[in-house]
């Protein structure tokens, strides 16, 4: 009970001490305001007002009908260019694709000999070069197509494919922006909060009071690991129900406790790594330089921004090791497909063991950083 009492009162104390630093304060009420508000509306569309230039060197129907064929909001109106201009274009990136439809185009699709179409691509603007000519080959394709049959639609198939999209119907970013930033936000604060509590003490020189008070090393630790564990599970209840559930209307499919029960078991990780990284820095900007080593490979490599099974099997084996890894699967599946614990046991069960692993070897770690300072 003794220990218990330690335990609490020092939670208490890191408790106090959080509310009297206001940037620290500020921070929290951003990233789960703000933050998960702008991550689930500013995710672009993979193709949006893609600038694109026409050269109509046929001057046909069928030309005049595929530059047509081009509008908002995936393409800005084609501007109708000369061959001249294409080079100079692209070079001051004016625009993104040109299409070159050479002379004599239609008499040779309607003669049915091989014709061929020119599509430049500024391949320095990844995301809309990879999407947008599969846009364009899809609308060129498919306006020659009708042109030749003399009629619109496509042409009847013997199999009709029915696209069934599940857990989130009309494929809405915003839905996925939102939840995944919450998923981010806790592994992100949970590491700050607590190592930047200890520096806080140790530039402070607190840690030479407690270190004269009549409680372990181990009571320390946990009561930093409670307390700012506490004040991140909070505010991430409270995001998930007043932002993401109230302002974006998004709705989470599976229980909200059980999600926050697997968050618990993430911030006992996350808050332990915290600590760890702070007995290593010897300042706030030292810990800041380890965070940022630290915290893009979790959030990357997680499964959070991209699956897991496009990666090389070596960084899915290594990231196995990660918490934040069992922490997206769970939520993942509890948030947005309202899986039960009966499914999400086995990333229960591994943030158990990461989480007592990292617990155990910050608790060494601090041991022998305050034995020094003794």
């Amino acid at each position: 009970m003794r220990h218990l009492a330690n335990t609490y009162r020092l939670g208490v104390k890191e408790l106090w001490s959080l509310w009297r630093d206001p940037m620290m304060l500020a921070l929290i009420v951003y990233v789960f305001t703000v933050s998960v508000y702008t991550a689930a509306t500013a995710m672009p569309e993979s193709l949006h007002n893609a600038p694109i230039a026409i050269v109509d060197e046929d001057g046909s129907p069928l030309s005049q009908r595929i530059a047509a064929a081009f509008y908002p909001p995936q393409f800005t109106a084609p501007a109708l260019i000369s061959l001249p201009e294409m080079d100079a274009g692209m070079d001051a990136g004016r625009y993104t694709f040109v299409l070159d439809i050479p002379p004599d185009f239609q008499r040779d699709v309607l003669a049915g000999r091989a014709a061929e179409l020119q599509l430049n691509i500024d391949a320095t603007r990844m995301s809309q070069a990879f999407t947008g000519n599969l846009y364009v080959q899809q609308i060129v394709q498919g306006e020659i197509g009708e042109f030749v049959r003399r009629e619109r639609g496509a042409a009847a198939m013997p199999v009709e494919l029915a696209l069934r999209a599940r857990f989130n119907p009309q494929l809405d970013k915003t839905w996925f922006g939102s939840l995944m930033e919450i998923i981010n936000s806790v592994t992100m604060l949970s590491i700050i909060l607590t190592g930047a509590a200890l520096i806080r003490e140790r530039e402070h020189g607190t840690v030479e009071h407690l270190l004269v008070m009549p409680v372990t090393p181990a009571e320390i630790m946990l009561a930093k690991v409670w307390a700012m564990g506490l004040v991140v599970l909070v505010a991430a209840a409270l995001s998930l129900t007043l932002v993401v559930r109230g302002l974006l209307q998004v709705p989470v499919e599976g229980s909200v406790a059980l999600f926050l029960a697997g968050a618990a078991l993430h911030l006992f990780a996350t808050t332990s790594m915290g600590i760890y990284l702070a007995t290593l820095a010897r300042s706030m900007p030292q810990f800041g330089l380890l965070l940022i080593l630290v915290l893009i490979p979790l959030e990357l490599l997680s499964g959070g921004m991209t699956p897991r099974e496009s990666m090389p099997q070596l960084v899915q084996d290594l990231m196995l090791l990660a918490p934040t890894t069992h922490f997206v699967e769970l939520g993942q599946a509890i948030l947005y497909r309202g899986a039960g614990l009966d499914v999400v046991w086995r990333p229960f069960l591994a943030l158990i063991a990461i989480g007592s692993a990292l617990f155990a070897l910050s608790l060494h770690r601090f041991r022998k950083t305050l034995s020094l300072m003794a």
